[in-house]
């Protein structure tokens, strides 16, 4: 399902344009998870299911997706989690909280300079106690953690290393990562983005591009570019793809690019900081929908959402519309802002999506 705003209320529709949820809610989030979605009434959040369905009434002041079976949700400034009947499983106590991953949530004791971060099980207890500057969730059985803090003065003594579920040092990480996604995981060395396999090996060499994207359907996004001292942005910024050997198998041609997703990747071309077009390339690099849109999404389920001439549509892969409106779903503005906020930098955000 897909959703949409109408008359300033967001429902969803499915991949043909037919209404399936009724826009009834103020906001909506773009995905199911586990069969339930967040919705917003008023300044509340709660649950449907894929009917439309009220399951847990609108009744917290933020809400995360369901994971494993639970959610966080923040009541008041602090956060705890629920189980899929709005039962409250883990009491509200953690300044931040994430979706649990294999078994094991990162949570967050404190403020973003001063509090540390741990990890807990479903029961709510500490596995591994909060002592982290920084801590990202499971995946592939390790996580990424910051030794130090984001204080200023802390700055050149941070240190990130991969753990393991008992808290083990189990290789250095050299810089924040996602975590390990086929095997590998993206980290930084210098100005250089690379690719260390679970031993800490660099298997593609932090030498070459100063950013990259996860392994999606075989092919990495990379990117190169120069940094401007003058206005602190980035100049000659060429995107393309590799495949697992290093090998560039699209040529660096484009100013921005998302991952594959169903055999199509969304490219940019022209322009900086959001301006240029947007279409879609196959893994030949061949246009299947060429560069003509303001703003594009990756496909899921057959469908891109993408915006031109200041309408809100979603496409099919032959580039047919099956919904128009002026009216734009608020997770499409959300994702605007954050993408021009973090693309007026030119930071490797947008290639990780």
């Amino acid at each position: 399902l897909y959703p949409v705003r109408v008359n300033g209320k967001e429902g969803y529709i499915d991949a043909t344009g037919r209404i399936i949820i009724k826009p009834q809610f103020d906001e909506v989030s773009r995905y199911f998870s586990e069969g339930l979605a967040k919705v917003k009434v008023g300044d509340k959040w709660g649950y449907i299911d894929k009917t439309g369905r009220v399951v847990i009434n609108p009744q917290f002041d933020g809400a995360g997706a369901f994971s494993e079976g639970l959610a966080p949700v923040k009541i008041g400034e602090i956060y705890g989690y629920i189980d899929k009947i709005g039962r409250i499983v883990i009491n509200p106590q953690f300044d931040s909280a994430s979706c649990f991953s294999e078994g094991l949530a990162a949570v967050r004791v404190g403020d973003w300079e001063n509090g540390k971060s741990g990890y807990i099980d479903k029961t709510g207890k500490y596995v591994i106690n909060p002592q982290y500057g920084e801590a990202v969730s499971f995946s592939e059985g390790l996580a990424c953690v910051m030794i130090g803090s984001y204080r200023y003065e802390d700055r050149n003594n941070q240190q990130w290393w991969f753990i393991d579920k008992n808290g083990k040092y189990y290789c250095q990480s050299y810089s924040f990562s996602v975590g390990f996604t086929e095997g590998l995981a993206i980290v930084r060395k210098g100005d250089k983005d690379g690719m260390i396999d679970r031993t800490g090996r660099f298997v593609i060499n932090a030498n070459s591009y100063n950013s990259m994207g996860y392994f999606k359907e075989g092919l990495s996004v990379v990117k190169t570019y120069n940094y401007s001292n003058d206005d602190f942005t980035l100049q000659n910024i060429l995107t393309g793809f590799i495949d697992k050997t290093g090998r560039v198998v699209i040529k660096l041609q484009f100013n921005n690019a998302q991952g594959f997703s169903e055999g199509l990747s969304c490219v940019r071309v022209g322009g900086k900081y959001g301006i240029g077009r947007y279409g879609f390339i196959d893994k030949t690099g061949t246009y299947i929908i060429n560069p003509q849109y303001n703003y594009a999404k990756s496909f899921k389920g057959g469908i891109a959402p993408v915006i031109i001439n200041n309408q809100f549509q979603y496409i099919d892969k032959r580039g047919f519309i099956i919904w128009n409106s002026a009216e734009f779903p608020s997770y499409i503005l959300e994702e605007i802002s954050n993408f021009q906020k973090y693309d007026y930098y030119n930071l490797s955000f947008y290639i990780l999506l």
